[in-house]
């Protein structure tokens, strides 16, 4: 994320959700590794999200699949072993999966504001509402690690920029959409479910967020609640 040349401010740092927990990672690009032989604390639980065979025990068929979706979202170390960070993942994707086209049931999220976008956290789903109705979503997103949170509370679109590229870290961030210091929605390349999180901001794939681009406005409000797992 960078700071937004606006008013000649420095835009703030921003923070990326954990997909469910802490792990301490070295780079961030997937590391390469062999192959693990253990059976790990998860197995039984991996095994069943990737349709394996669910026997609780490792193999080198289910260590080939395992490996290939920790190396899809870039899950470090990728060696194949069901542990903590990868069923935390699953776990996470489980979860949104859970629930369905209703994720205000809560009420969570104002129903009284109009056209709103709102970013749960705890589940780290967006979606645009207005009023009760659902317009958007939800879609997955992937918000600011910890230490780099993204902030909670009612906030407002306040600049919008198709082709931003962050002064800070001179990474792209295409359909940026401010709505809180550095923090903005936009699209990234990498999997939204990728460990540990962003900087700050709402991390979306591009179809979701061309999508967000197209429906939201200038001075439109957010709501942010709950708390990423792992912050």
């Amino acid at each position: 994320m960078g700071d937004i040349r606006r008013r000649g401010a420095v835009a703030l740092g921003i923070t990326v959700l954990v997909a469910p927990l802490t792990v301490a990672l070295g780079t961030g690009s997937a590391q390469a590794a062999s192959c693990s032989t253990q059976t790990g604390p998860y197995q039984k639980q991996v095994e069943k999200f990737l349709g394996r065979p669910v026997d609780g025990k490792q193999s080198a068929a289910d260590c080939k699949v395992i490996k290939a979706f920790q190396t899809k979202h870039k899950i470090t170390p990728n060696a194949g072993y069901a542990g903590s960070v990868t069923w935390g993942v699953m776990n996470l994707m489980n979860k949104q999966k859970a629930v369905g086209n209703t994720p205000n049931k809560a009420g969570k999220c104002p129903t009284n504001k109009g056209r709103i976008a709102c970013v749960d956290l705890t589940l780290q789903l967006s979606w645009i509402q207005d009023g009760r109705n659902l317009k958007y979503g939800p879609v997955p997103v992937r918000t600011g690690r910890n230490g780099h949170e993204t902030r909670t509370g009612l906030k407002k679109v306040y600049w919008r920029n198709i082709d931003h590229v962050s002064s800070i870290y001179h990474v792209p961030m295409p359909y940026s959409q401010f709505f809180d210091g550095g923090q903005a929605f936009h699209s990234v390349g990498i999997s939204v479910w990728s460990p540990p999180g962003s900087h700050g901001c709402v991390n979306m794939t591009k179809k979701d967020a061309v999508q967000y681009w197209n429906m939201l406005r200038k001075g439109d409000d957010v709501f942010v609640y709950g708390r990423k797992p792992g912050t």
